[in-house]
């Protein structure tokens, strides 16, 4: 299933974070930045581009990360 359909939930309990209503934002912002949530938004939006742009893109983005995990 694309990326673009699949439901996504992001969710932080006021007990993981010992209370903290700062660090509950920020553990928020956190996991909705890693999910791409924003950005696949933000992408959908701009403008039309096409499947195989779009295929071509993750890939180069999955190996940057692939080689920058593998660096650390």
């Amino acid at each position: 299933m694309p990326r673009s359909r699949r439901a996504i939930n992001v969710e932080v309990r006021i007990e993981e974070v010992r209370g903290d209503q700062n660090r509950l934002i920020k553990r928020f912002m956190k996991k909705v930045k890693k999910e791409r949530i924003i950005e696949d938004y933000l992408e959908k939006t701009a403008y039309y581009e096409k499947p195989s742009v779009k295929r071509r893109k993750e890939k180069l983005r999955r190996k940057r990360l692939a080689k920058k995990n593998k660096e650390v």
